[in-house]
């Protein structure tokens, strides 16, 4: 029991591993949209400077009293531009690492980009005059970072960004303001403005930390859904992969009682050798999408493929108590499936069906790197004789004697062989041939 007990918490050590990872290439990815967003706003920024300078150069000498102040903003805007491009560099690095940006570099690179503005805002007071700039449009440029840090998906760098953008605001404000001589009510307008910015700082990390949480929460279904696969393979039907989410998946060792069934193809090889490879595949797929489908409808899993036949479950990995039952009547209808599919093709196959009921191991075995979901046990094995005996007896469809007690009434239809001797078995065992 402990030893199960400490398997499931290294299960779920791992999945915890799985989901932070992709949670961090989620978080990452956003921050590359934000930092594309950044270097858009900056080329448009330099991009409409140009354009009024070429329009109208007397808009650039009352705003900047001459081209100096104008470039010096060109020289912080580029700057500023090779800056969030030398960041997205860095976050495309660690996204291929699988490797997440440090806090601390998260912070700096938010105070950097947050005082851009203020670097602006000083150089345009020293040209145009601290209540002009004040009351310009450098001041809204805060609001840009304060909306795009959404895109961090972090309630306390939202904050902190709205926090630098404030406060710079209010100090750039108070120190230059001030000194102009603009008194106490422009102080109170300052610290209601500077106020505003923070709110929306705050806001904008409440938004970012919902969609955190909804990104982790579609990342934890996502994940959940990637293990289900990942352990019972592609070829379990949705409707039981929703059954397996709802119920969870232990993947240690349990014993169960379950049907197990061993389909194969009668003479597929021989048809094979006349045929080109693309008509073999084809065939093959047509046929596997047929009886896969029969057995989503009863319950069943294809546990795996074997070569131009597969291994099938009913009551694992979800418990059925009716499992023999399932998979004998899968195992009828495809018979009459493939009855169907060969009136209609040139190149009919026959199948051959085992099925037998009893007890196995059930869990992910495989090496520490690759693991996969199975069944071990005489069950299993014996299963795949009767499926052999088919050859035999010139049948379709054979059934052990506990898959015939198991059908009761069900199952008067089936015609006893008597005791069969089987292949690595030293007595022999009953077996029965359905239609």
């Amino acid at each position: 029991m402990a030893r199960f007990a400490s398997r499931r918490t290294r299960q779920h050590a791992v999945l915890s591993e799985d989901f932070e990872r992709e949670l961090t290439r989620e978080v990452l990815r956003t921050e590359l949209l934000r930092v594309r967003a950044l270097i858009t706003t900056g080329c448009v920024m330099v991009l409409f400077l140009t354009a009024m300078y070429l329009v109208d150069p007397t808009v650039v000498n009352r705003v900047w009293r001459g081209t100096e102040g104008l470039v010096e903003v060109y020289g912080l805007l580029g700057g500023f531009i090779l800056f969030e491009v030398w960041v997205h560099t860095q976050i495309r690095n660690n996204l291929k690492l699988d490797r997440d940006v440090p806090v601390v570099r998260r912070y700096v690179g938010a105070l950097i980009e947050t005082s851009l503005p203020t670097v602006i805002l000083v150089l345009q007071i020293r040209t145009l005059g601290a209540s002009q700039a004040l009351g310009f449009a450098v001041p809204l440029i805060y609001f840009i970072f304060v909306i795009l840090s959404t895109l961090r998906l972090d309630f306390y760098l939202s904050t902190f960004t709205g926090f630098v953008a404030a406060a710079e605001l209010f100090a750039v404000a108070l120190i230059y303001d001030s000194a102009s001589g603009a008194g106490e009510p422009q102080a109170y307008f300052h610290a209601v403005r500077s106020t505003i910015i923070l709110i929306c700082g705050v806001l904008a990390g409440a938004v970012g930390a919902q969609l955190r949480r909804q990104f982790a929460a579609s990342i934890a279904a996502a994940t959940a859904r990637d293990r289900v696969t990942n352990l019972f393979g592609q070829h379990v039907s949705p409707q039981v992969v929703e059954q397996l989410m709802a119920a969870g998946t232990s993947t240690g060792g349990d014993v169960r009682r379950v049907a197990v069934m061993f389909v194969d193809f009668r003479g597929f090889t021989a048809g094979a050798q006349s045929r080109t490879p693309q008509e073999v595949v084809d065939r093959l797929d047509g046929a596997f999408a047929v009886l896969v489908d029969i057995l989503d409808r009863h319950g069943g899993i294809v546990n795996k493929f074997l070569g131009d036949g597969f291994l099938a479950l009913f009551g694992a990995p979800l418990e059925a108590s009716d499992a023999a039952q399932r998979a004998v009547a899968a195992g009828r209808d495809m018979l009459h499936a493939m009855g169907r599919i060969n009136a209609q093709t040139s190149w009919p196959l026959r199948i051959g069906i085992g099925i037998h009921f009893g007890e196995v191991v059930a869990g992910n075995i495989g090496s520490p790197r690759r693991k996969e979901y199975t069944v071990i046990g005489d069950t299993v094995n014996f299963a795949s004789r009767l499926e052999a005996l088919n050859k035999e007896f010139g049948s379709q469809l054979l059934i052990s004697a506990t898959v015939r007690e198991a059908l009761g009434e069900a199952g008067s239809d089936a015609v006893a062989l008597g005791e069969v001797a089987v292949r690595g078995y030293e007595q022999k065992v009953a077996v029965f041939q359905l239609g």
